[in-house]
């Protein structure tokens, strides 16, 4: 039986370096993030006394590019992490994986390993949709790992020498339950006896991208005013870190129902309202949160931000969701406000790790790089 297995593969453009990779998204697991693992392929006339060096940089883009003048640039880049691949260290300090044993002894003398570990407070990879009339590259932050030639690590790289492959950092549902999210709020009148109650409960606590969450309403009216109408919606949250006033809220799916109302005083009133947060919804609204986009892949909603409570310096988009449920009481009595946060993210895919046999073949993905002509260097 023959395995097949992907690997990443990108040129720079003279054609002298290859990177390998194999795969493009990296979990962080809060605690730690996987480690990228690669192999770098050099032309064997392009080896002497050069040196080779990789690099994990992360772009934040915090405004728009078409606003940049007089030299205001709204994009940092940050390097996380670097490393020189060839010449190839004396010592190794961490073993090679499974695909780096086969793409070494399928490419041969000239293809030399790397291995990068992202700090576990970087921030996800996070795109902020952009209007229909936005040009530039959008809002948000990006990976890419980046190998050059050059005589040092801080060197400035050349063009026709470099290969940025991008990559993202992700995160998947956590398998521990929580508690079910619960609140209940109550209102009084400063003239009017009794007080008003809502009690608002979700199914669970962590949503997978495409489910429906099914908020159960309850409304207690021991009050003598009359509830007229509800509207219950799915608010995201975006938080870009950069800023001190860098917060605002969306909503991207709201129901509005005078079912059941008035709601006359002394009754009481149950309903379960269910709320789909779709992308599809939302497709040219600006600044909703996006997960990270690779090229040729289509992206959802961004999924919630897991954080370790004890990180203090965060950086970034921090993105976060909440179930608002709303009891409108006419003009003088004014709202009943609910909110619940809850976790929507994507399932955590199989573990399972993959077995590379001798008869092993690898199905190559490469990505196309501007190509220059070499002779005119």
């Amino acid at each position: 039986m023959v395995a097949n297995f992907k690997v990443f593969k990108k040129i720079a453009p003279n054609g002298k370096v290859t990177v390998y990779l194999g795969k493009r998204d990296f979990v962080d697991h809060v605690s730690a993030v996987e480690p990228i693992d690669g192999v770098a392929l050099i032309d064997s006339s392009y080896l002497t006394d050069r040196k080779l060096f990789g690099q994990v940089v992360c772009s934040f883009r915090y405004g728009r590019e078409e606003d940049e003048c007089m030299g205001l640039n709204f994009q940092k880049d940050l390097y996380l992490c670097s490393a020189q691949i060839y010449p190839p260290p004396e010592k190794r300090e961490w073993n090679l994986s499974k695909l780096q044993e086969r793409l070494l002894k399928k490419l041969g003398p000239n293809a030399f390993p790397f291995r990068f570990e992202i700090p576990p407070n970087a921030p996800a990879s996070i795109m902020i949709q952009p209007g229909p009339e936005d040009q530039g590259e959008p809002c948000g932050v990006s990976y890419f790992v980046k190998t050059f030639i050059g005589d040092h690590e801080t060197d400035r790289s050349h063009r026709r020498s470099t290969v940025s492959l991008a990559i993202r950092k992700v995160q998947f549902a956590p398998s521990k339950v929580g508690r079910q999210p619960c609140t209940v709020v109550r209102k009084d009148f400063m003239l009017s006896p009794g007080e008003l109650e809502l009690e608002v409960v979700l199914d669970k606590q962590v949503y997978h991208h495409g489910e429906k969450i099914a908020a159960n309403i309850c409304i207690r009216n021991n009050s003598n005013k009359v509830v007229k109408k509800i509207k219950a919606m799915v608010q995201q949250g975006v938080d870009v870190m950069l800023f001190q006033n860098g917060q605002y809220r969306s909503s991207i799916a709201s129901i509005e129902t005078d079912e059941g109302c008035p709601l006359q005083p002394g009754s009481s009133m149950q309903k379960v309202i269910y709320l789909l947060p779709e992308l599809t919804n939302n497709k040219d609204r600006r600044g909703i949160a996006l997960d990270g986009q690779l090229k040729r892949n289509d992206t959802n909603l961004a999924s919630s931000t897991l954080m370790n409570p004890e990180q203090k310096d965060c950086f970034g988009i921090i993105v976060s969701y909440a179930v608002k449920v709303k009891l409108y009481l006419g003009a003088l009595s004014g709202e009943l406000t609910a909110e619940l946060p809850f976790i929507l993210m994507h399932p955590k895919p199989n573990s399972r790790p993959k077995l590379f046999h001798a008869d092993s073949q690898a199905d190559v993905e490469t990505f196309r790089q501007e190509s220059i002509d070499i002779d005119a260097m």
